[in-house]
């Protein structure tokens, strides 16, 4: 789909720049970078292409919001968030949060997500329920990034990628333990771990066996396993696309 970005101010430009510098001293400073995606991805997540409700418009900045099972511990995230936020009111809400997705990514040694500004800042959260479960299979994250956010196969593996890292909290998701051996740090091992088995210490969710066993996503795990460069690439342009669920569009 044409993308149809919205013009902003010069001095808008600039404060993107400026709070991105901020963000990245930051989010380096508090190895913050999982909870930072985590944030931007639940945000982003909830677009569903039918109603054109949802997705990255901020509205996570609402208790309510925060306060959906998928999302728990986001709000540690929007609360770390809010100081830096306080120097840049030019900015949106939608735009930072994105933002400070984008900024962990590249934190932790993963490719340059581009990043386009203009999102507005929406008043109504997403109604409960439309981000993935992570004890389901494949038809079911097909069911959630396909039909309804209007992504692809392989925007779905490309982005499960992004699990290499952080780690589940049991309190928060009912999972334990990270993905990989280094989950500060943004490389393919995640693709690697999956095809090299269970590991004590190390997680594989019902969701990520899933791209073992379904024909379509298989392919693209020993691709991204095999080569890095792919899959920083796929990436890069999956994760841009979930970034804009609902925004700019021609």
């Amino acid at each position: 789909m044409v993308k149809n970005y919205p013009a902003v101010s010069e001095e808008y430009l600039k404060a993107v720049d400026k709070a991105k510098r901020k963000l990245k001293g930051f989010i380096a400073e508090k190895n913050c970078a999982p909870l930072m995606l985590r944030l931007a991805w639940h945000s982003a997540g909830t677009f569903d292409q039918c109603s054109k409700t949802g997705g990255p418009f901020g509205t996570m900045r609402f208790k309510a919001e925060q306060g959906h099972a998928a999302n728990n511990g986001v709000d540690i995230a929007v609360r770390l968030l809010e100081p830096i936020k306080e120097q840049f009111p030019i900015l949106s809400y939608a735009d930072f949060y994105q933002l400070a997705g984008v900024v962990a990514v590249e934190v932790t040694g993963g490719p340059d997500v581009p990043f386009h500004p203009g999102r507005p800042d929406k008043q109504e959260p997403p109604v409960e329920g439309r981000l993935p479960d992570a004890t389901k299979g494949s038809d079911h994250l097909r069911d959630v990034f396909v039909k309804q956010m209007g992504l692809s196969d392989q925007d779905i593996v490309a982005l499960s990628g992004a699990h290499t890292l952080g780690r589940c909290h049991k309190e928060r998701s009912g999972f334990e333990g990270p993905w990989t051996q280094n989950p500060l740090i943004f490389d393919n091992s995640y693709f690697t771990e999956l095809l090299s088995g269970e590991k004590e210490g190390l997680l594989q969710l019902p969701s990520d066996k899933a791209l073992l066993a379904d024909p379509a996503f298989r392919p693209l795990v020993d691709k991204y396993a095999a080569d890095e460069d792919a899959f920083f690439a796929d990436y890069a342009a999956a994760h841009m696309k979930l970034s804009e669920l609902g925004f700019a569009d021609a």
